[in-house]
């Protein structure tokens, strides 16, 4: 199931992408917010990301003007890597080499339909896991977060 969620600046985004989601019966939880009044982009972070890193959710799609806040939002919950992406081939790479687990769109930035393309693509990419340097990269992400990474 995916987690979404978008401040003002995201709306129409998220809302391009929930019609992709519905037409190919994908289960997604709307976390807001749900219109293009102005609010405040860490609320609709924190809720996707601790529904994420918690495991409710395999993946969460984060939409705000830029991509960028939301995404910096979402990264400070423990176990969240989150992405904001502006081509085909970050949207690819940043599950498969990073696996990042919430995808991040500005909806200034990018067109409802790049932002679809972009969600299909990071929704139907799996992490390279059996490439060894993918796995130890992410581990270091992991061993960062939790203040056991050191460099010799």
């Amino acid at each position: 199931m995916i987690a979404l969620g978008c401040d003002h600046g995201g709306i129409n985004l998220k809302k391009a992408i929930m019609k992709y989601l519905d037409e190919r019966n994908v289960e997604y939880k709307d976390f807001g917010s749900y219109n293009d009044d102005s609010v405040d982009y860490p609320i609709y972070a924190y809720k996707v990301a601790n529904a994420v890193a918690s495991g409710e959710f395999e993946l969460g799609i984060l939409c705000c003007g830029t991509g960028i806040g939301i995404s910096i939002a979402a990264n400070k919950v423990k176990g969240i890597r989150a992405a904001v992406v502006s081509n085909e081939f970050g949207a690819e790479m940043t599950r498969r080499h990073n696996n990042a687990n919430i995808l991040c769109m500005g909806g200034r930035v990018t067109s409802e339909e790049d932002a679809v393309k972009f969600a299909d693509i990071f929704l139907n990419t799996p992490f390279s896991s059996d490439e060894e340097r993918h796995t130890r990269r992410v581990q270091m992400l992991s061993d960062i977060e939790n203040g056991k990474f050191s460099v010799e």
